[in-house]
C-alpha cells in the first residue's frame, strides 16, 4: 500500500487499472454532503467480483482519474444534506451501488458521501458485517427472483409458494442470497454446486436439494425432483448451462441471467425455446433502475428482520476479514475465487 500523508481520513484509491497492487492507502479531507446526499462513517466494506473487475480494467477503462473501490458497505450516518430525509444522523445503514458513476463513492474509506437513495436503514438486529454483505449479492438475487413470467415483483413469505427455483452456483454470494430469499418466499429450492464442500454450504444456506454437477446427470437429477420442470433459474453461467437450462425449464419458465461465468456468448435453439415460451431475462444491477433497487432493499430488510439472511459458516457463507490497509489482499482473495464473503473492517 502507498505512503500515507495525513489530511483527515483514510481512503483506498487507484488511478490506473491493473492488479490489486494499484490500490493505495492515502489520506483525504472528509467530504461534506450536498443536497440529497448523506455522509456515512463506514464500519465495514464488502468486496464483490464486480469490484476487482472494475479495478482490473476487465469491465472497461477507468471512468475517472481517481477511483475509490467497493460498491457495498455499512456504517452510521454522520451528516445529511438538505432534502435527504430517508435516513437521519446516527442511524445504522447499508449501501447499494455506492461507487457507480461516483469516483469517490466507494466504501473502502472511513467516510463516504452518497446519494441518499443509495443508502438504506440497517435493521437493529443486523450486524455491520451482514449490512456490508447485502448490496450487490442480495439486490441481484432479489431482482433475479422477481422477473419471472407471472411475477411476483416483490418478495415476502408466500410470494413464491408452489414455485420451483433452480439456483446455479449455490455456494457463491449471489447464489447464497438467492437460496435464502427464495426459501423465505416459499419456493422449493434446488441448487447446483461443483464439490461436496460447496454442497454443504448450499445446504446450510437452506437449499432443499443440492446437485453436484461434476458427479451426477444434473438434468436427470433436477427432473427427478421437479418432473414438470423448474419455474425459474437464477443463472450465473448461461453459456455453460444453456443445454441444462433448456432440459429442465418448464413451459413459461424464466431464466434470470446475472453473470457470464464460463463464456461471453451463448447459442440457443430457437424452436425448442419457442415451444416452451421460455423467457430469458438479463439483468445488471447498475442499470436496473433505482425503483427496482429500492423495492429490493425494502424486501431484503424484511428478510433480515425475519432472520432469513444470516451469514457466516453456519449459514453457508464463510467470512474472510481484512483491515483497510489490506484492501489489495482483500481484492486478491476475491479475484482468486475465495469461497464466501470478503469484508474489510474500515473503522479504526
Amino acid at each position: 500500500m502507498g505512503r500515507v500523508v495525513r489530511l483527515g481520513m483514510r481512503s483506498v484509491v487507484y488511478t490506473e487499472a491493473g492488479a490489486p497492487s494499484v490500490l493505495h492507502l492515502v489520506e483525504r479531507e472528509v467530504p461534506e454532503p450536498g443536497p440529497h446526499e448523506v455522509r456515512v462513517r463506514v464500519e465495514v466494506s464488502g468486496v464483490n467480483p464486480t469490484d476487482w473487475k472494475s479495478r482490473s480494467g476487465a469491465a472497461g477503462p477507468l471512468p475517472f482519474p481517481e477511483v475509490v473501490p467497493n460498491q457495498d458497505g455499512s456504517g452510521v450516518v454522520d451528516a445529511v444534506g438538505e432534502g435527504a430525509d430517508n435516513v437521519s444522523v446516527g442511524q445504522r445503514v447499508w449501501t447499494a451501488i455506492a461507487a457507480y458513476q461516483n469516483p469517490h463513492g466507494g466504501t473502502a474509506q472511513e467516510f463516504v458521501v452518497l446519494p441518499a437513495e443509495r443508502v438504506f436503514p440497517l435493521p437493529d438486529t443486523a450486524s455491520f458485517e451482514l449490512g456490508a454483505s447485502l448490496g450487490v449479492p442480495a439486490v441481484t438475487a432479489h431482482r433475479a427472483l422477481t422477473v419471472a413470467d407471472g411475477g411476483p415483483t416483490s418478495l415476502r413469505p408466500g410470494a413464491l409458494d408452489g414455485r420451483v427455483v433452480l439456483v446455479a452456483g449455490g455456494a457463491g454470494a449471489v447464489g447464497h442470497a438467492a437460496i435464502q430469499l427464495a426459501r423465505w418466499s416459499g419456493a422449493t429450492v434446488i441448487t447446483t454446486v461443483s464439490s461436496p464442500e460447496k454442497a454443504e454450504l448450499a445446504r446450510a444456506a437452506g437449499a432443499h436439494h443440492v446437485v453436484n454437477y461434476r458427479e451426477a446427470d444434473t438434468a436427470a437429477e433436477v427432473r427427478a425432483i421437479a418432473p414438470d420442470g423448474v419455474d425459474l433459474i437464477v443463472e450465473v453461467a448461461p453459456a455453460q448451462n444453456a443445454e441444462l437450462d433448456l432440459a429442465v425449464i418448464r413451459n413459461h419458465g424464466t431464466i434470470s441471467v446475472y453473470a457470464d461465468n464460463g463464456g461471453e456468448s451463448v447459442t440457443l435453439p430457437i424452436r425448442n425455446h419457442f415451444a416452451l415460451n421460455v423467457r430469458y431475462q438479463f439483468l445488471l444491477l447498475y442499470t436496473v433502475g433505482i425503483e427496482a433497487i429500492t423495492t429490493a432493499a425494502a424486501d431484503i430488510n424484511a428478510a433480515v428482520e425475519a432472520g432469513a439472511l444470516p451469514i457466516g459458516d453456519e449459514a453457508g457463507l464463510p467470512l474472510s476479514f481484512f483491515d483497510l490497509a489490506q484492501a489489495a489482499d482483500a481484492h486478491a482473495a476475491v479475484e482468486d475465487g475465495v469461497v464466501g464473503k470478503v469484508l474489510i473492517r474500515v473503522a479504526s
